[in-house]
């Protein structure tokens, strides 16, 4: 796989680096749409094409390190690939600045317990169109339906933009740490009551389908009225500056060779996030 951003080697050697990206190209509990085991690739190969210098923070955020990590490809079943992630997330958590590349969404929970053991007062704040609660799906307790449902047995979780849940979910929604789509779709004055339910530390998880599929259709569970790009942004700066925010992963890209755009926006966000922990004063 090409190396994030196509940077020069002396900014994505591991000794060089304060950032790690983790690829997992897994498709394993894919309901719908196949091919997010396409996706870390599909990420790769967009975010080389990207202009290194970014406007907003009027810096190049490549040169804080980043390395790109050999893909996990622990395929069996969602239960050995989600150990496998687990411990290759141990290697580089608390030590590097950690991002997981899906992949379906079950990727990752294994991740997120690495980080659940590594930061004291940890809580996942997961932007998605589906609060991903099922206590078990099609005979897995880790299937993608169930990402979150796993999350909330280690800690808190606050869901943003979520418009579609099946009835068996919501015995296990807590009500003041979920924010629905059709409630936050034309205001802004949600960012600070979303902000004030997270902890001192917080790993954020990005299913791709929590944008509105005008400009991210490429997802395996495509889903209408979703978030826009700016606003997803806005909302994530204000977390960078208010929360430090240890770790993230962006999942769930089905790329279209037709259409490389979303692929381009799912690499473009990634590196808004760095520029975000990076210019900010949270810096662990």
């Amino acid at each position: 796989m090409t190396n994030y951003g196509g940077i020069p080697k002396k900014f994505s050697d591991l000794k060089n680096s304060k950032v790690v990206i983790l690829p997992v190209p897994y498709d394993g509990t894919s309901t719908w749409i196949k091919g997010s085991d396409k996706g870390p690739e599909a990420i790769l190969e967009a975010s080389a094409n990207m202009e290194l210098y970014d406007i907003e923070s009027n810096s190049e955020i490549y040169k804080i390190g980043i390395y790109t990590a050999k893909p996990v490809t622990e395929k069996s079943s969602p239960e050995k690939m989600t150990e496998a992630v687990y411990n290759e997330s141990k290697k580089y958590v608390g030590k590097y600045h950690t991002v997981i590349i899906g992949g379906e969404h079950s990727v990752s929970f294994g991740t997120i317990k690495a980080h659940f053991e590594k930061y004291k007062n940890l809580c996942v704040l997961q932007i998605d169109a589906h609060s991903d609660l099922r206590p078990e799906y099609e005979g897995s307790k880790y299937n993608h339906a169930c990402v979150m449902a796993r999350t909330q047995e280690l800690c808190r979780v606050v869901h943003v933009g979520i418009r579609s849940q099946c009835i068996e979910e919501l015995p296990f929604v807590i009500k003041e740490n979920i924010f629905y789509a059709h409630e936050i779709y034309n205001n802004n004055k949600w960012f600070e009551k979303a902000i004030e339910r997270l902890t001192t530390n917080v790993y954020i998880t990005i299913d791709l389908d929590g944008f509105d599929p005008s400009i991210m259709p490429s997802t395996g569970t495509p889903e209408p009225g979703g978030l826009d790009w700016f606003t997803v942004l806005n909302f994530l700066q204000k977390v960078y500056k208010k929360r430090n925010v240890v770790g993230f992963d962006v999942v769930e890209l089905c790329p279209n060779k037709n259409n490389p755009a979303p692929d381009f926006l799912a690499s473009k966000l990634i590196y808004k996030m760095l520029g975000y922990k990076f210019n900010y004063m949270h810096i662990k």
